[in-house]
């Protein structure tokens, strides 16, 4: 039988990206006229909340793609390959590079972690040769979306894709790392053997400090 493996999870803004690809997406959307100065500044506040852990985030995402429902999938896929080569291609970390060479030299299974959805995630992990991404995935029938959420890839719910995925390619969590910036993530940060808090967020930091994790500023 073979032995379980080692892997390095790497959560997606503020960690391998230097800033937040859902603020990004609606500044995009805001520059095109696709929504208003009212939205973007909905979403500007939603991002104070989150990163004070005060964003119920899952009530918020579901919200979101319903709004979706019978949209064409094509039309986004679209979309994003713009917004991927203009606004997110260029904000990869090379610490975040740096990291995952490292890893891959090491032989651990490198693996994006995030609670972003298929359409920023995979383009970035294609970018950066990661062969495998785990995150949130909207729902999606004969080329249309259908409001729903096939996944959830955010706090707790992180953690169960994860623990599927080590379950799929053996891989033992009590030796893998996790790397991310916020302390939504704190249920995974807990399920790895080596949390690495990376350009935390205030409540991570103190979190980190208190349980003498490695903590790092990613440029």
């Amino acid at each position: 039988m073979t032995a379980p493996v080692r892997a390095a999870f790497f959560d997606l803004d503020r960690t391998v990206l230097r800033i937040d690809s859902g603020t990004s997406w609606m500044r995009f959307l805001y520059r095109r006229g696709e929504i208003s100065t009212a939205e973007m500044a909905r979403v500007l506040y939603w991002g104070l909340l989150y990163r004070v852990a005060l964003l119920d985030m899952e009530s918020l995402a579901e919200r979101l793609v319903a709004d979706m429902a019978g949209d064409r999938e094509a039309d986004l896929v679209d979309k994003s390959r713009v917004w991927h080569a203009a606004d997110l291609a260029h904000q990869v970390a090379p610490a975040a590079r740096g990291a995952i060479a490292t890893h891959r030299r090491q032989g651990d299974l490198v693996v994006l972690l995030t609670g972003s959805t298929q359409y920023a995630a995979e383009a970035i992990g294609r970018g950066l040769g990661v062969e495998h991404t785990l995150c949130s995935r909207i729902q999606v029938e004969a080329g249309v979306f259908t409001g729903r959420l096939d996944q959830l890839c955010f706090g707790h719910h992180k953690v169960v894709v994860a623990e599927r995925f080590a379950e799929r390619h053996r891989v033992d969590l009590t030796r893998s790392f996790f790397y991310s910036d916020s302390y939504n993530d704190l249920p995974m940060l807990r399920r790895v053997g080596v949390p690495v808090a990376v350009n935390p967020d205030g409540r991570l930091r103190r979190h980190a400090r208190r349980a003498g994790w490695r903590i790092e500023r990613w440029r």
